[in-house]
């Protein structure tokens, strides 16, 4: 066994990578049971909620970017949900070729209705669980988060 594998944080963390894994594709089985009323999946969800938060109608590129997600199956969904009229394309001024996304009234009424739901749904999951214990997960998971998007930018770099 190699001495990286035996050092008690190393193990740690590979022991909440690995719980990590699980509860993500448990959290997506949930959502998409959730929000299967509402026409929608975690994935178109997730977007539709990534639209919503924005501060300014987005090309596919720059959704997929805030989603850390590939551009090519942000751009598989999205063309779904436009198919499904939840979300419209408009010019963009800045690039002739790159539309902004945008919803629809039906994408929004359908986003509203499943956070609707959602949120009594994330209140009881939050049950038993203080509101420190909630708060220093986060800051773990996003320091993981930026640890890992800082080491793929340097490999990109040449």
């Amino acid at each position: 066994m190699s001495e990286a594998t035996t050092k008690p944080k190393g193990e740690a963390l590979t022991d909440l990578i690995l719980t990590m894994f699980r509860a993500n594709n448990l959290t997506l089985t949930w959502g998409d049971r959730l929000v299967a009323p509402f026409g929608l999946t975690s994935a178109r969800w997730q977007i539709l909620g990534a639209i919503v938060l924005s501060q300014r109608s987005q090309p596919v590129a720059w959704i997929a970017r805030d989603l850390g997600a590939n551009r090519q199956n942000v751009q598989r969904i999205v063309n779904d949900l436009h198919k499904e009229g939840l979300v419209e394309f408009q010019p963009n001024p800045h690039h002739r070729r790159a539309h902004l996304v945008v919803l629809t009234d039906k994408g929004r009424h359908a986003y509203e209705a499943a956070i609707g739901t959602y949120y009594p749904k994330a209140n009881a999951l939050a049950e038993g669980l203080s509101l420190e214990e909630i708060r220093t997960a986060h800051r773990v998971m996003a320091t993981l988060r930026d640890r890992l998007e800082g080491e793929l930018d340097a490999e990109k770099q040449p």
